[in-house]
């Protein structure tokens, strides 16, 4: 069965404008395998290229054209982004969750003068943004956290201290949620700031972790601890209301479980995983005649396209408009165990030499063999645990309850 797009000529022609645009704006940026590496140069490079692309409307191509997104459909986005894998630039080109999560999250939630205030800055790569979820004692669950922005006048003042933020050098804004009520029920004492992270009060330290993340630019490479002392946010940066700020992050929520990918790539790992086994030999043959070797390819081929082929089905359901439910989260469980077993799958075939880091001349694929080595064990935790995971299909599906658990509002 053919799961794949076919193209009319209207799409081939935007394709063709793509490419040739794309060829002439795309920077020279060496293939990192550990995104940590990546320098401050290359950074602002990336940057810039967002900026191009946000001109465009083409930095986030499918959100409305009137806040600065390109308005296009699911189709013509996937296009897009096919070319730009051909450079191994994701959209967009630079960490950013501000358009693909918590932009959404304004889109939904927030006032018309907010989102003519946010949404432009963000869709056209002016500003980047962190999400700011995560606390030392509030990991899963969320709704946990105990950072307070408590109303002052004209103000919120928040204080409290967010993990596992964001990435290597800076970002103009970030998006949290915290307690703007403490006397109130749990999930209803919570609101959604959009935060300046420039303000007085505001110190970020770098956090010392083994590895986050995977994909060129739109991986972090680099988290940090975010202190917050006193530090004073205008009430017009408060997206839904006080006490709304759970329902705000089950946008957000709905869409990093599951729905973020759109899955239109192969995964890049596999490629080289494949020329290894081409190319390397085993008591002078080549791996790929051995048969162990070529099962263990077969069932890291598998594990690869059937988390593909989910995550393409969402994304296409998605720009159909149509109301998933558990689907995000069963492509994300399949997703996170996936990695684990094609890692396990990879150091079959390679045994100790997948465990080489670069620049060692016996790093594989120039060291991105080593890097999913150690990603796959931490992919297990971003966006919630595959634990997780199943609970929100239990709940989707009503196991357990006699009344099953809605999704968090997309439109």
């Amino acid at each position: 069965m053919d799961f794949e797009l076919e193209w009319t000529p209207e799409q081939d022609a935007f394709r063709k404008e793509v490419r040739a645009w794309i060829e002439q704006n795309v920077p020279d940026i060496p293939d990192h395998p550990d995104p940590a590496d990546l320098t401050r140069e290359e950074y602002e490079l990336q940057r810039e290229f967002g900026r191009r692309l946000g001109v465009k409307g083409w930095l986030y191509p499918t959100m409305p054209a009137e806040y600065g997104g390109g308005g296009l459909s699911m189709e013509l986005a996937m296009a897009l982004e096919e070319e730009l894998d051909r450079y191994n630039m994701p959209l967009p080109p630079y960490y950013d969750t501000g358009g693909k999560l918590g932009g959404v999250a304004i889109l939904v939630w927030g006032t018309e003068e907010q989102k003519a205030h946010f949404l432009p800055m963000i869709l056209r790569g002016e500003i980047r943004t962190w999400q700011l979820l995560t606390e030392p004692e509030s990991g899963s669950d969320l709704a946990s956290v105990r950072t307070t922005a408590i109303r002052d006048g004209d103000e919120y003042v928040v204080n409290g201290t967010k993990i596992f933020v964001g990435s290597s050098h800076g970002a103009e804004y970030s998006w949290m949620i915290a307690v703007t009520d403490p006397d109130a029920p749990r999930h209803e004492n919570l609101g959604w700031l959009m935060m300046p992270m420039d303000l007085p009060g505001i110190t970020v330290e770098q956090m010392d972790l083994l590895f986050v993340g995977g994909e060129r630019g739109a991986a972090s490479g680099i988290k940090n601890t975010v202190y917050f002392d006193n530090v004073r946010v205008p009430a017009f940066n408060l997206v839904g209301g006080e006490g709304n700020g759970w329902k705000v992050a089950g946008t957000h929520l709905e869409i990093e479980h599951g729905l973020l990918r759109s899955a239109v790539r192969d995964d890049p790992l596999t490629e080289r995983v494949f020329d290894y086994a081409r190319s390397a030999k085993r008591g002078g043959r080549p791996l790929l005649e051995d048969q162990d070797v070529r099962d263990r390819l077969v069932d890291f081929y598998i594990d690869a396209e059937v988390t593909r082929l989910l995550h393409f089905r969402n994304y296409a359901w998605r720009g159909q408009g149509r109301q998933l439910t558990y689907e995000g989260a069963q492509a994300y469980l399949y997703q996170k165990r996936g990695q684990l077993s094609k890692a396990r799958a990879v150091l079959d075939v390679m045994g100790p030499q997948a465990l080489v880091e670069a620049p060692d001349e016996w790093a594989v694929a120039g060291g991105h063999v080593e890097v999913h080595q150690r990603g796959a064990i931490v992919d297990q935790h971003p966006g919630g645990t595959a634990e997780i995971q199943r609970v929100i299909i239990a709940r989707r599906l009503g196991i357990g309850r006699e009344v099953r658990e809605e999704p968090g509002r997309l439109r």
